[in-house]
């Protein structure tokens, strides 16, 4: 176990029990690839956060006593080219928290046109997750993963591209899957056709391409099999910044392999809703979402 964790760890047990949370680098001894970018990260609005080259997990663990085993990885939107860490991150992870369901917000690097490194983040973070199930009390059956808006995209992206991990795997972290059980898809982008997609979250991904074959690779719609694993959607009608039908053909193709999916989509909302109070009708998704997880026995009724 790597060193930084650790201390990590045993300051959260010592300063206030299991529930403590703690953060940790997913790639502490450097990740594989690199988007070379060469500016410092940068936090503003107290919110958001820019310039990410190193990506980190923030986890929340819930009481021992109303501990359900399941967890979620956590992506935040921001078009990848910045993170929404507050409400589409950390208060989404409070709120699992609470309900007895591991929360952890991974902030990905951000990909200035490398387009494998967001998900290289979000893979090995699965893994991570999974390789420490039993100290987080967490099953391994039970990880899911969430996203909003370009964060949905990368959620996705591993809900459709995606191994079960090898016994035999030199790297002892590539024997854990990184298959997500379960995903929370807000208001996500996930084609990458040019009369559907959010082209600002493909030009920052892929950069200025014209190549259908590069965005093919992550028009998210034309990847899903019947491995894919179940969704939970949540989009508003009045978003005029991702087409709803994004989340509409990914949830058809899904009942084309017959994968359970429950699709919400809210008369108002607009885009970028998070959990936060804006009294709207979407307002309520976190509860719906809650049954759902009861409905597919990740969690129990």
């Amino acid at each position: 176990m790597h060193r930084n964790f650790l201390l990590f760890l045993f300051l959260g047990w010592t300063l206030s029990g299991f529930s403590q949370d703690f953060s940790l680098k997913v790639w502490p001894d450097g990740p594989p690839n690199t988007n070379n970018l060469d500016r410092p990260e940068e936090q503003y609005d107290g919110r958001r956060v820019r310039n990410v080259s190193e990506a980190e997990m923030y986890v929340y663990l819930p009481e021992e006593e109303i501990n359900t085993e399941a967890a979620v990885l956590i992506c935040p939107g921001g078009g990848y080219v910045i993170e929404a860490m507050e409400h589409e991150g950390y208060a989404i992870a409070e709120w699992l928290k609470e309900k007895g369901i591991a929360g952890i917000v991974l902030k990905y690097r951000l990909p200035y046109g490398h387009d494998c490194v967001p998900s290289s983040d979000a893979r090995q973070a699965m893994r991570i997750i999974r390789q420490h199930a039993e100290e987080w009390h967490i099953h391994p059956g039970k990880v899911g993963i969430a996203g909003s808006s370009a964060g949905g995209h990368l959620a996705s992206t591993v809900g459709t591209r995606f191994d079960r991990g090898s016994k035999d795997a030199a790297d002892l972290l590539k024997r854990f899957s990184c298959r997500p059980d379960f995903m929370l898809l807000l208001y996500p982008v996930i084609s990458f056709r040019e009369d559907l997609g959010h082209m600002g979250s493909r030009v920052n991904l892929i950069g200025e391409t014209n190549n259908w074959e590069h965005a093919r690779q992550y028009s998210n719609e034309l990847h899903v099999s019947r491995d894919t694993p179940p969704a939970f959607f949540v989009l508003a009608d009045n978003d005029r910044s991702v087409d709803p039908l994004n989340s509409v053909y990914f949830y058809l193709e899904m009942k084309k392999h017959a994968i359970p999916a429950e699709l919400h989509i809210f008369q108002e909302g607009g885009h970028g809703f998070g959990l936060r109070t804006n009294h709207i009708p979407a307002d309520n998704w976190p509860d719906l979402f809650h049954d759902w997880l009861k409905a597919i026995k990740m969690i129990d009724p």
